[in-house]
């Protein structure tokens, strides 16, 4: 430092910071051998608070506002050096200025896919990306965690720790929760407050931070969201049949097996569903395949095919799907055996859509009462 510099340091009087970058968490204040002057300024502005340190030691801290620079003003440094009576010469000081403005644009993202146990689809493998707010809150702690004997520090130095803190606590929060890959989407809002909750307890003690906001977007395996579309698609085109048949349980359980089987028919396919969901998802699909033929059934028999031979044929709703065709002395039959009642659905050609057997004319006979004998057949069988 040449002669000029070391005086213009020695002269200097005024201790601020003009940066205005959001970027830049922490700056130390430049002066010549850290030597400040008996009665010099301190200014603190909006957003800011200075620290002293005195040989690693952290003394007095400002916020907000101008300050004259003397024992009353620096009762811990007065403390330290030994300050009795005032001192009229320079003394010896780090200056920290910490922005304790909000930092809006971190952006988080899991670097790997977090597996899940999924009610519908076996194991499947989610990520999750968003934004964090993030500030200083406590500046002393954060001098002493992460700027240590630095000059400055720029948000960049603690994104990376932000970024690990959030995964982990992100993995622990669903792993906890339970939910399910299609629950995880239609609840971030709430996950997300509550992902802020777990982050800002691992950051706020141990580095000083506060964490203000936390978004949340949950992505699924490309396997999983094609069968979603195709299975909304295919609901919009059967819910008048699904109105008639008013059993929702049956059919979200076709669809989900439907979006398995499909994924398993085609492994080497877009995305891969080995590669995107691994052997985990592959165990499950084994066991939905083996229930394949019926579920196909189920779906196939949405719309029953019509007759060619028989127009007084009937299908019928037994256990949850449809079978027959059954003719008229099929049907008297089963109602004899008790598999046939008044309540079960049935459906013939040129039915509008199924219906109660005892509301079709053809088979309301089969459960009509037999009408009381008459007094005379009554009062001769007594006799």
């Amino acid at each position: 430092m040449g002669l000029m510099d070391k005086l213009r340091g020695e002269l200097v009087d005024i201790i601020e910071w003009l940066e205005d970058s959001r970027s830049l968490l922490a700056w130390r204040f430049p002066r010549y051998q850290n030597e400040i002057k008996q009665g010099a300024q301190l200014i603190v502005r909006e957003g800011q608070q200075a620290i002293f340190v005195y040989r690693g030691q952290l003394a007095d801290v400002f916020g907000p506002g101008s300050y004259t620079l003397n024992t009353e003003s620096l009762p811990i440094m007065s403390t330290i050096q030994g300050w009795k009576y005032g001192f009229n010469s320079p003394f010896r000081s780090e200056v920290y200025f910490v922005n304790t403005r909000p930092v809006t644009d971190l952006r988080w993202g899991t670097s790997t896919p977090v597996t899940i146990r999924d009610p519908d689809f076996g194991m499947v493998q989610v990520r999750a990306n968003g934004l964090c707010i993030v500030r200083v809150m406590d500046p002393p702690t954060f001098l002493r965690q992460v700027i240590g004997t630095d000059s400055s520090v720029d948000v960049e130095e603690i994104t990376e720790l932000i970024r690990r803190v959030i995964t982990q606590a992100f993995s622990d929060l669903i792993l906890q929760t339970g939910l399910g890959a299609i629950d995880l989407q239609g609840r971030q809002a709430e996950l997300a407050d509550k992902l802020r909750e777990l982050v800002a307890g691992r950051v706020d003690d141990e580095f000083g931070l506060a964490i203000d906001s936390i978004t949340m977007n949950v992505s699924l395996p490309d396997e999983i969201t094609q069968a979603m579309t195709r299975g909304v698609a295919k609901g919009v085109e059967e819910a008048g049949w699904l109105g008639q048949l008013g059993d929702l349980n049956r059919y979200q359980q076709a669809k989900q097996a439907d979006a398995m089987t499909q994924a398993a028919s085609n492994p080497g396919g877009s995305g891969g569903m080995g590669d995107a969901m691994g052997f985990g998802l592959g165990m499950a699909m084994a066991q939905q395949m083996a229930q394949q033929a019926n579920q196909q059934t189920t779906q196939q028999a949405q719309t029953p095919p019509p007759l060619v031979d028989d127009a007084q044929a009937f299908h019928v709703e037994l256990n949850g799907q449809a079978a027959g065709p059954y003719n008229v002395g099929q049907l008297r039959g089963m109602v004899e055996q008790g598999q046939l009642t008044p309540s079960t659905l049935v459906w013939s050609p040129g039915m509008a859509g199924w219906a109660q057997a005892v509301s079709v004319p053809a088979l309301r006979n089969f459960f009509a009462a037999p009408p009381p004998l008459p007094p005379a057949a009554a009062s001769g069988s007594n006799a």
